[in-house]
């Protein structure tokens, strides 16, 4: 029977589905439509609508970007790495210490080096995986949880070491330098973005977003910015994505499902896990640089032991193994999880008019004695950030009980680098390709020159099995059922024939 229009409309959707790119749009572009929605329909302005859009978009490069990092030593290797944040401020700290200028001026008292922007990014980017290749090569003779405990440990001495005074301001060769303390740093260098800014080209986007939005000329440039972020996390995406294809990926995908194995296989594994760390903390130290650079400062607050476990929640909305899923969770975690709670809180607050909130829990939770949760309701709105924290806490527990995979993790993954569920075209059941019926011999159609010798064993066949070319001819052909039988297969096979005639003479079993 003939397949139906809407059989075939089907066939053609799921075929489009399974291009991860088209997963990507489909998902962040349903993000927006939604919350473009509800700003509709609450009536908000449309610079507005387009202004969290953008902060959206901002939050989901970044955090894609070092979701993308992580899922390459997680998802790919196996490294536990829950010391994310620590390589973050090692490439932020690093870039703007390399960046300042050595004659500081105003509240900017901390020098610097003076060293121009791109350069002092890739300093940044360096000093970061130099930073992954000092905790790789001790740590990494550990494994799994201590492995783990390591990595949270450098994140947390690399957090205090930039707040303590001793940091506060040191001399390195002569340069003064300085993380500026629990105070952080001020930029006081030019803006990274305005070798784009000052283009002529940018004059025409700014006229282009007042007319659209009604953008004045710092929010067309921070529309820019979260422009050239999606970019990067294309180029995130497809570096990542190239290594997990290539050689050393398919090498770091053994050592995830078993180190033994790969090492018997005589793989140096220590050596391909220490150069993983050090290119996916090189990553993390470059994501942080984006995250923060072109603020006005940076404390090391912002380096938090949660920004570590944010991202670890987006790795495992999305999936580990998988560089879609990674973006996808980050999106997802974005929306709901990290944007979503604030953005229901002021929702609420446009909707409906909320008293005063109690100032303890005691004063909230004590009216419920008398059956009045008024106050209870008023006391969760106004901890409505801290609440937060739980949602997420409890959707990771959801997670890891109803999907531990997450939404595309364990994704089937081949091996070979060419298809090989199908034969080639114009193949016969015989050729000297090796596809021949399981008799081994000549088909029909095969070359005269083919001797039936199975592919790498350099046996023939005929000889060894004492199978005449016409039977091997009307032979059914079982290539795609039954694996084709090996030398190996038919000596044992002519040695139990010979051992049950030896049995059968004998009268006995043969000792």
């Amino acid at each position: 029977m003939s397949a139906t229009p809407h059989s075939d409309y089907r066939a053609q959707l799921e075929t489009l589905w399974e291009h991860d790119a088209l997963k990507i749009v489909a998902v962040i572009g349903a993000i927006y439509l939604i919350y473009a929605a509800i700003g509709l329909v609450l009536g908000y302005s449309l610079d507005g609508i387009i202004n969290t859009l953008r902060r959206m978009t901002y939050l989901i490069a970044v955090y894609g970007m070092v979701t993308l990092a992580l899922n390459l030593h997680w998802g790919y290797t196996g490294l536990f790495n829950i010391g994310i944040a620590g390589f973050m401020a090692i490439g932020l700290y690093a870039t703007m210490m390399l960046a300042k200028p050595a004659d500081p001026s105003g509240a900017a008292q901390y020098s610097g080096l003076g060293l121009p922007v791109p350069i002092a990014i890739v300093g940044g980017v360096v000093i970061a995986g130099l930073a992954g290749l000092v905790v790789a090569l001790p740590a990494l003779r550990l494994r799994a949880d201590y492995f783990a405990i390591t990595t949270i440990a450098f994140a947390e001495i690399v957090r205090l070491g930039v707040t303590s005074g001793a940091l506060q301001e040191f001399t390195v060769l002569g340069a003064e330098l300085g993380t500026g303390g629990g105070r952080g740093l001020i930029r006081n260098y030019g803006d990274p973005m305005n070798a784009i800014f000052e283009l002529g080209a940018f004059s025409s986007f700014v006229d282009l977003t007042n007319s659209l939005f009604g953008f004045g000329p710092t929010q067309a440039r921070a529309l820019a910015y979260s422009i050239v972020l999606v970019l990067v996390l294309a180029g995130f995406y497809w570096l990542i994505q190239r290594t997990s294809r290539s050689p050393f990926g398919r090498v770091l995908k053994a050592i995830r499902e078993d180190e033994e194995a790969a090492q018997s296989l005589g793989k140096n594994t220590n050596r391909f896990k220490i150069k993983v760390f050090v290119l996916g903390c090189a990553l993390m130290g470059l994501a942080g640089i984006l995250w923060r650079f072109r603020r006005t400062g940076v404390t090391p607050t912002a380096f938090r032991p949660h920004v570590t476990f944010y991202i670890w929640i987006a790795l495992i909305i999305g999936g580990a193994g998988s560089n879609t899923g990674s973006v996808l969770g980050s999106g997802l975690f974005v929306a709901i999880l990290f944007e979503g709670p604030q953005y229901l809180r002021r929702v609420i607050d446009q909707v409906v008019a909320v008293d005063d909130a109690p100032n303890t829990f005691a004063g909230a939770v004590g009216p419920l004695l008398s059956a009045d949760p008024a106050p209870l309701v008023r006391y969760t709105f106004d901890e409505f950030l801290t609440l937060q924290f739980v949602i997420m806490g409890v959707a990771l527990i959801l997670l890891m009980q109803r999907r531990p995979e997450g939404l595309l993790g364990h994704r089937e993954e081949t091996a070979a680098a060419i298809p090989l569920g199908s034969r080639p075209s114009g193949a016969g059941t015989g050729g000297s390709g090796g596809g021949g019926s399981r008799g081994g011999g000549n088909s029909s159609g095969g070359n005269s020159n083919d001797t039936g010798d199975d592919p790498g064993t350099g046996v023939d066949h005929n000889r060894t099995h004492g199978h005449s070319n016409s039977a091997s001819t009307d032979a059914p052909d079982h290539d795609h059922d039954i694996e084709p039988r090996t030398t190996t297969d038919a000596t044992s096979e002519t040695s139990e024939t010979s051992e049950t005639n030896e049995t059968t003479h004998t009268g006995g079993e043969k000792p």
